[in-house]
C-alpha cells in the first residue's frame, strides 16, 4: 500500500502542464526560438494525458453504469459489515484466558 502512494504522486507530477506553459510564456517574453520546442513538449504532454485518461478503468462506462456499480459495491460492503458484526457477536474470537 505504501508503494502505491509514491506511484500516484509521480503520475500526478507527470501530468502537470503548468511548468511547460510557464516556460512557453517566458520564451515568448524573451522572443526566444525555444518556443517551438516548448510547444512540442506541451503537445506531447497533452497527448500523454489523453492516453492515460483513455486507459483508465471504467472510462468506457456511462455515468449511469458507474452509479449502478457503485450502488452494488456499497451493498456488498453493507452485507459484509453485517456478517462481520454477526460473527463478532458469536464470541468465538475471544482469546482463551491463561489458567
Amino acid at each position: 500500500m505504501a508503494e502505491a502512494q509514491p506511484k500516484l504522486e509521480k503520475e500526478s507530477e507527470d501530468c502537470s502542464l503548468l511548468p511547460l506553459v510557464h516556460d512557453i510564456i517566458k520564451c515568448m517574453d524573451k522572443d526566444s526560438q525555444d518556443v517551438h520546442q516548448d510547444l512540442a513538449k506541451l503537445k506531447a504532454k497533452i497527448q500523454e494525458a489523453r492516453e492515460q485518461i483513455s486507459n483508465m478503468p471504467g472510462i468506457d462506462s456511462s455515468p449511469v453504469e458507474q452509479q449502478q456499480q457503485l450502488a452494488t459495491l456499497r451493498e456488498q460492503v453493507r452485507t459484509k459489515n453485517q456478517l462481520l458484526q454477526k460473527y463478532k457477536s458469536l464470541c468465538m474470537f475471544d482469546a482463551p484466558k491463561p489458567s
